[in-house]
């Protein structure tokens, strides 16, 4: 190889290096999620729903806030308690930024689950989380907007019955913006690091 064709080589090696340069620096980078990132979704954009001290609620009311909403009932016996101890932990883990996450839980069992009763099942998780009543008309179309599954499996007595229902959770920027969902066992860790992106701005 003589010296001329080895400097058009060392050349093409540069000015490849330089392209990919240029086509990486041109790429968007996008947030590294741990939830599944469904920005954008045509679906579940608003909640207007009471809350458990009788006031209209809308996503519009949690502005500058992460947003994070589950689907259940209180006599749950596992998946709900669960998931509402790990948001109150991701809260926690979050330290000063704290203030800026609201938890929101939607009944899927308004027969018996009444304002005083989830007053009091929010609390035992944290006071600033509130739940949204629906009336079974609302739930309806509330749980068909979210793409959200829930169906009545009946016991032995009339009031015994549980409620099978989705276990997700989704999650919406401070602008009021649905970006992530969250399948159920997630993790306090792997929602707080969410949160804080989102916080960011990403």
């Amino acid at each position: 190889m003589n010296k001329r064709n080895a400097l058009k080589i060392a050349a093409s090696g540069v000015l490849l290096t330089l392209g990919f340069g240029l086509l990486g620096g041109c790429s968007e980078t996008r947030p590294q999620f741990r939830g599944v990132d469904i920005t954008g979704a045509d679906y579940a954009k608003d909640l207007r729903l009471p809350d458990h001290n009788g006031r209209q609620r809308s996503m519009a009311d949690f502005k500058g806030k992460v947003v994070i909403v589950f689907f259940g009932y209180t006599q749950c016996p596992d998946v709900c308690p669960t998931s509402m101890a790990e948001l109150a932990e991701v809260k926690k883990l979050l330290g000063p930024d704290g203030d800026k996450l609201q938890g929101i839980f939607v009944t899927v069992d308004p027969e018996r689950d009444k304002a005083e009763m989830l007053k009091a099942y929010m609390t035992n998780f944290d006071p600033s989380f509130l739940a949204l009543i629906p009336t079974p008309e609302q739930l309806t179309a509330t749980a068909k907007d979210f793409k959200v599954y829930y169906k009545r499996v009946e016991g032995k007595t009339p009031t015994s019955y549980t409620m099978d229902h989705s276990a997700g959770s989704y999650m919406y920027d401070p602008q009021g913006r649905l970006r992530l969902y969250n399948r159920y066992g997630s993790g306090a860790p792997a929602l707080a690091a969410d949160v804080k992106l989102l916080l960011k701005g990403s």
